[in-house]
């Protein structure tokens, strides 16, 4: 029994043994799928910073070329308005010399008109003429300020929509880059859920195997113990009846004895019933008759020993025989019940194996199936977090995208408002030069 305690301890030991050493095989593993989780999570807000900073770079470049382009293409205006009114007025010039001359000719062919009429009439046609061409510049300039007004009108709207249609994209690349490293930060959990899996079914293993191992060694080491104990049990039966058929004769010897002296005490019994008979028939009988009585008494009890000796002799015999046939029937019986009860013994030993050995399987199935339940509800929570993730990620990604189409819808409504409160009207269909058009 106390071989049997200490190897369930040493089994207990091995046991707890396995257990811290899976426990921190366990504790190992979810700390480095943490860190991973850090490291993935320290990645991305380094990635989305990094693209706000190229945001903000390319916002800036975006607006200094849109200010560029603006000034290019007002000094294209510019530059054009410039020469169309320098043409305008060349053209007036060269007009006003021909309208003059036209009247000198015309003066010159009427010698009737005085020269002063003449020359008050030239003064007149120059005012008038000088008068028109100065409304006429006048009205070029008005028309071209309010083209180069209308035009750099239109040009901030083409800015607003390019900018607008620049913020769409940012917003895109951020949130299909928030959308990747979501992905991908999903992938990773189902990976490291999956890990978790394994390591969770094979340490089960691990620690089944051992535990039935364990077992196997325990009810090896109680199978040899009880054929130990067997053989010993009747190694000693065979030399207690070993010693028990050498000391027969001697009990026999024993029991020869006493029978051998309770017929001596009875022969002397015997004897003295014969002389107290003897005497009295001596007694009473006449002297004449005491030599017959005497041998008559004597063969009496000469033939009374005989039949007695022949009785004990029989006795001694039938002693003998039974004692022979009860020493071997009693170690028969013993022999038998030893058998039976070691039979019984080792029977009780298989079945308390096989309920252990059973009870091992069914403790094993359960711990299988409580594992598999668990790792079927960690998968269904990992499920439900992706969807939530997901479907919180396109919320927002639907009020982000919302958000940003209102406010900018906003800006070209106010923009558009100003634009028709000052007058200029539709300014969607206005062209502009490009750089290389000069």
């Amino acid at each position: 029994m106390s071989g049997y305690k200490r190897t369930r301890r040493q089994h207990q030991k091995q046991l707890i043994a396995l257990e811290n050493r899976l426990k921190a095989e366990m504790d190992e593993h979810r700390l480095r799928l943490q860190k991973e989780v850090e490291t993935h999570a320290n990645n991305t807000y380094i990635e989305l910073e990094r693209l706000a900073k190229r945001h903000a770079v390319h916002t800036d470049k975006e607006i200094k070329a849109a200010t560029a382009e603006e000034k290019r293409i007002q000094q294209q205006i510019i530059a054009q308005q410039k020469k169309e009114l320098t043409t305008f007025i060349d053209n007036q010039k060269k007009e006003y010399r021909l309208c003059k001359d036209k009247i000198k000719e015309e003066m010159n062919e009427d010698p009737i008109t005085p020269k002063e009429e003449k020359q008050e009439r030239l003064s007149r046609h120059k005012e008038t003429v000088q008068r028109s061409q100065a409304e006429d510049e006048a009205h070029l300039l008005d028309q071209q300020r309010l083209v180069y007004d209308r035009s750099c009108r239109a040009l901030k709207r083409r800015t607003l929509v390019k900018r607008h249609e620049f913020e769409q994209e940012q917003m895109r690349e951020e949130l299909n880059k928030k959308k990747t490293q979501k992905e991908m930060e999903q992938a990773l959990m189902i990976r490291q859920d999956e890990s978790t899996q394994e390591l969770e079914r094979r340490q089960l293993q691990t620690l089944q195997r051992l535990r039935v191992e364990l077992i196997r060694l325990q009810h090896q080491t109680e199978l040899e113990n009880q054929e130990e104990y067997n053989g010993r049990r009747q190694r000693e039966l065979h030399r207690k009846h070993a010693l028990e058929q050498r000391q027969q004769p001697q009990n026999l010897k024993m029991l020869e004895m006493q029978i051998k002296k309770q017929f001596q005490d009875t022969c002397k019994v015997q004897n003295k019933q014969y002389k107290a008979l003897r005497n009295h028939q001596l007694e009473v009988s006449p002297k004449s008759e005491h030599k017959a009585i005497l041998k008559s008494l004597k063969e009496e009890q000469t033939r009374k020993l005989a039949v007695l000796a022949e009785q004990y002799e029989q006795s001694i015999n039938e002693m003998m025989a039974s004692q022979a046939m009860h020493l071997e029937e009693e170690q028969e019986g013993e022999c038998q019940a030893l058998k039976q009860q070691l039979q019984q013994e080792m029977e009780l030993l298989d079945a308390y194996q096989s309920k252990t050995k059973a009870q091992t399987e069914a403790q094993h199935e359960r711990e299988l199936q409580m594992l598999e339940q668990k790792i079927s509800l960690c998968r269904s929570h990992l499920e439900q977090k992706i969807e939530e993730e997901l479907a919180s990620l396109q919320k927002e990604r639907t009020e982000r995208i919302k958000q940003l189409f209102e406010r900018q819808e906003r800006e070209m409504d106010a923009f558009d408002a100003e634009s028709a409160r000052l007058g200029f009207g539709s300014l969607g269909s206005l062209d502009f030069p490009k750089e290389d058009d000069r």
